[in-house]
């Protein structure tokens, strides 16, 4: 499950965001199917969900050519999120907010002295719409239009994101409001409309939101 934001900064310098749940690196096995594709995708900016990995662990998410590596862990193997960052890039680090659960992080920074700021959420199986409403009204200073907000939200946005033909519930139209009146926008949803199709099918759901 990735969703992929084309460049935006300009036709000529521009970055390339993939997102993705794997859902587990304890596994040498998964780390380097994962370096695979990473190498494969040959993204910019890489965020992961699902890393499973604690603090002594970290090692573990190092990638060759990717070495600027912001990891938010609890205390056991599960959640924990990871932002992974290009060489080819000159980035340059003003803030790191991480969850000590490991449900979320936020970075940031500059790349060739423009700001960015990346989000990068692993909402839990129950309540996620609220988790991601609070998490987005905790940060909402911090979010202008350099902001992308990322990850694994385990929750529908729209219903062309289920399965079913299940309205929305209330929790869900609160976070739409939210996300409404702090200017983000599905990025997916401009370049897909009317698809409900994904890359991994799952009751689960990776977005990109992009603050214009």
């Amino acid at each position: 499950k990735n969703r992929v934001l084309p460049g935006f900064f300009s036709s000529t310098n521009h970055i390339s965001i993939v997102t993705l749940n794997v859902n587990g690196l304890n596994s040498p096995i998964k780390r380097h199917r994962l370096v695979s594709w990473i190498k494969k995708t040959n993204p910019t900016i890489c965020c992961l969900q699902e890393t499973h990995l604690i603090g002594k662990d970290i090692h573990r998410l190092k990638v060759k050519g990717w070495e600027k590596i912001y990891h938010a862990h609890g205390p056991r193997k599960q959640a924990g999120v990871a932002i992974l960052i290009s060489n080819k890039i000159d980035f340059k680090t003003k803030l790191i907010k991480r969850d000590k659960e490991g449900h979320y992080i936020l970075l940031k920074g500059t790349i060739h002295q423009q700001d960015i700021t990346i989000i990068n959420i692993y909402a839990p199986n129950n309540g996620a719409a609220t988790f991601i409403k609070q998490i987005l009204l905790k940060f909402k200073n911090q979010i202008d239009h350099n902001t992308i907000i990322m990850g694994d939200f385990n929750t529908p946005l729209s219903p062309l994101d289920r399965s079913s033909k299940q309205k929305l519930n209330k929790e869900t139209i609160e976070l739409n409001i939210t996300i409404n009146n702090l200017d983000l926008t599905d990025i997916y949803r401009i370049y897909q409309p009317s698809s409900n199709g994904y890359t991994f099918f799952s009751s689960q759901f990776s977005k990109t939101l992009g603050c214009y």
